[in-house]
């Protein structure tokens, strides 16, 4: 069976930006900074994702979100494309501020 769920905890490094749609809908943006599991191959020791909710109750939750709160979503990995290039993000279904930055 195919899946396409992601589960993500990490700070809040940049606020959310809300933007109208040219169809009506309205879309907001973030970007989490995730660390990586200790251990790990590589120099790099975080990743910034970026995350995106259609969502008006996702939306609303994200209402008092500042920057370094520590924040949970779940939702799924998409490829967002527009005319110029494209960009992967986790779009969000549920959102959560776990503790204040």
């Amino acid at each position: 069976m195919h899946r396409n769920e992601v589960v993500l905890v990490g700070r809040l490094s940049m606020e959310p930006v809300h933007r109208d749609l040219p169809s009506g809908g309205v879309l907001t943006q973030w970007r989490l900074a995730v660390r990586r599991p200790a251990g790990h191959a590589g120099r790099q020791c975080s990743d910034a994702v970026e995350c995106a909710t259609f969502d008006d109750r996702v939306r609303d939750m994200l209402g008092g979100w500042r920057l370094d709160d520590v924040v949970e979503v779940e939702g799924a990995l998409r490829r967002r494309w527009w005319r110029g290039g494209s960009r992967y993000e986790v779009e969000v279904g549920t959102a959560r501020r776990i503790e204040e930055g």
